[in-house]
């Protein structure tokens, strides 16, 4: 009576697992319209797809403002054009631009005066003729006069002129009122923030441009799915594709969906992405040695489990089976299945009907 139970109970046991062999003749398969792929081992799965935001990444961007007050006389470039680093963006006609220049030019002068009458008084020196005081007094103008220059110069490189434009007013000694705005970089222009014949002031933004390669995913990923998130997670966006990883997990719970800020970094060398797009995003789960993807419909239910039809020679084999994750468009599943298993995804309903009359 034991051993009978006991076989009863280990017959039970395997049938949990595996059924009777489902018999097809060659001819009945392809009436049948049955076909079978090969299950995928996976080594990483997706989770289901949160929803992201693009962004730029904040070194790659920069806002270029008004270096002195003025008439905005003219813009060069607008929203939407890249721009390469030197390049000329906006001019400003600027009357305190003008004044700098006059102020260098007479501390210039100042300063030739002053290197003549360190070059006499020193020789006079040599010759003594006039006092050490005398000789002390004016090399002391003389480094007066040259620190004026350097901070006058200074000025107009805080104004925008740059060296080259500095070098030029000293050759010609001729004054302009237009500052021209040029690049700080490389990048695109993402909004113009000023209009032309609009007046600046110091600081004023007029540009904010931007380098699209790489961006940045922000992704609220609800608190209770953030266990198996981390920094190097990979992500991946379906529409536009694009891959990238995980930089950093946010420490904030945020009131309005009680997500976390989770950042990712991805390409976008052919400028798919744009910022402020919305884009669906999904993280990647670590799969093991015994996980498989399928086609969702290869799975059947029967009794409450959830089975697949293996391939073998003369028919399909039911194995049941455990879904641990479910992907958009796939399930990865556990059994016992090895590497080359072929499992049923058409035909399904007629081989269910056959194992079952077979067990009936």
């Amino acid at each position: 009576m034991k051993k009978t139970l006991l076989g009863l109970a280990l017959l039970l046991a395997t049938n949990l697992h595996a059924a009777p062999l489902v018999k097809i003749e060659p001819g009945q398969r392809e009436a049948l319209g049955i076909q079978a792929i090969a299950v995928e081992p996976v080594s990483q799965a997706w989770d289901s797809a949160y929803p992201a935001e693009v962004r730029v990444p904040n070194a790659q961007l920069m806002v270029v403002s008004a270096p002195q007050e003025g008439l905005l006389a003219r813009l060069q470039v607008a929203e939407g054009e890249p721009v390469h680093k030197g390049q000329l963006l906006a001019v400003i006609q600027s009357p305190k631009l003008v004044e700098e220049q006059r102020l260098y030019l007479g501390a210039l002068s100042r300063l030739g005066l002053a290197q003549a009458g360190l070059n006499r008084d020193r020789q006079l020196k040599a010759e003594g003729i006039i006092s050490e005081r005398r000789f002390l007094e004016t090399r002391a103008a003389y480094t007066q006069a040259r620190t004026e220059v350097e901070q006058r110069q200074q000025a107009l490189l805080l104004a925008g002129m740059d060296k080259a434009a500095v070098k030029e007013l000293e050759r010609k000694h001729k004054l302009s009122a237009n500052l021209e705005v040029r690049a700080p970089m490389d990048g695109v222009v993402l909004e113009q923030m000023a209009m032309p014949g609009q007046r600046v002031e110091i600081a004023s933004p007029i540009y904010r441009i931007g380098q699209l390669d790489p961006l940045w995913l922000e992704i609220h990923v609800p608190l209770e799915k953030l266990g198996a998130v981390a920094v190097g997670t990979a992500v991946r966006v379906e529409k536009p594709k694009t891959e990238g990883r995980i930089i950093t997990v946010g420490s904030m719970i945020h009131g309005e969906d009680q997500g976390v800020l989770v950042r990712a970094e991805v390409g976008n060398s052919d400028r798919k992405l744009r910022p402020g797009q919305f884009v669906e995003a999904q993280l990647a789960k670590p799969g093991s040695k015994s996980s498989w993807r399928v086609p969702r419909r290869a799975l059947l239910r029967v009794e409450g489990k959830t089975w697949v039809l293996v391939e073998r020679d003369g028919g399909f084999q039911p194995v049941a089976v455990d879904i641990v994750i479910e992907e958009p468009d796939a399930l990865i599943i556990r059994g016992e299945l090895k590497s080359g298993d072929k499992v049923a995804i058409s035909g399904t309903a007629a081989l269910k009907a056959a194992w079952l009359e077979g067990e009936g």
